[in-house]
């Protein structure tokens, strides 16, 4: 008979009780703060903190949508980040899924190539980008320094290479029987790929598109520098609330929640599929 597993001694039980609720008070103390300061007036977020606010108001969370163009910001930044997103998915899968599938020449040196992208600094690519954009714009007319698409397109280059080098990591765990099934069955490569390999490569898309979705939604520098008023998208938008003279903190930390609502619903959501996407190719 197996003996049973040997329970954990007290001491290790209330370390980790301990650890635990100090990381919990750690990650929550910013937010209490934060939704605090979301209600209340002006003149007490910029006094001396108060743990238990003495008066509560919700002007904050309706003015926050006239001293900028929230709306619009919110809209830029979702257009920028949906399409980005579908955009690095659509070429992850069809990269990732000639790299898992096919030999060919020169597959090395992609790998390695789409790897070492990633080991550059972003600001690197701020200059070399800006002036790309600027003459494409003198010669043939396209805007892209200022537009959606030129900041979809920076994206891009951000989220790709990893999209490919984890949809690679995740394609080679899903059995080649199920291609040569598909095959026998008189699919083409292309329809083996659309009706076997995405269906059972979802948790490793959702992933992807999480992490592109993310990484486009927060982005600062280069959206600051690639974006005028029409265009400008929430990360930067936000900056509209410090003024010359003063700074509406109240109305920042409410901004700050409103718009980290749907990420976070939707990260919450999708979360048992990112873990499925990051751990696949790790088992395998």
């Amino acid at each position: 008979m197996r003996s049973s597993p040997t329970a954990p001694p007290r001491s290790f039980v209330w370390t980790r009780r301990i650890v635990l609720t100090l990381l919990t008070a750690f990650a929550v103390t910013p937010v209490y703060v934060m939704l605090s300061s979301s209600l209340k007036p002006l003149e007490d977020v910029t006094g001396a903190f108060q743990w238990i606010p003495s008066g509560l108001t919700v002007r904050p969370y309706l003015d926050i949508w006239d001293t900028v163009p929230l709306a619009r910001y919110f809209l830029n930044s979702l257009i920028v980040a949906g399409a980005a997103t579908g955009c690095s998915v659509v070429v992850a899968v069809f990269a990732a899924y000639a790299v898992s599938r096919y030999r060919f020449r020169g597959r090395r040196i992609f790998t390695v190539t789409v790897l070492s992208t990633q080991m550059f600094p972003g600001i690197l690519f701020l200059l070399p980008l800006f002036l790309i954009f600027v003459n494409i714009g003198n010669t043939t007319g396209i805007a892209l320094y200022g537009s959606r698409g030129g900041l979809i397109l920076t994206y891009m280059t951000f989220t790709l290479p990893f999209s490919i080098w984890m949809l690679v990591g995740y394609l080679d765990s899903i059995p080649r029987d199920l291609d040569e099934a598909a095959l026998v069955d008189g699919c083409g490569p292309l329809k083996a790929l659309f009706r076997v390999v995405v269906p059972a490569a979802v948790p490793g898309i959702v992933a992807v598109a999480i992490y592109s979705f993310m990484t486009a939604w927060g982005e600062v520098l280069f959206a600051s520098v690639m974006t005028n008023d029409v265009t400008r998208t929430l990360s930067v938008g936000l900056q509209g609330y410090a003024t010359q003279t003063e700074v509406y903190w109240n109305q920042v930390m409410a901004a700050s929640l409103v718009v980290s609502l749907p990420v976070v619903a939707g990260f919450l959501l999708l979360q048992r599929y990112l873990v499925a996407g990051l751990t696949a190719g790790a088992v395998k």
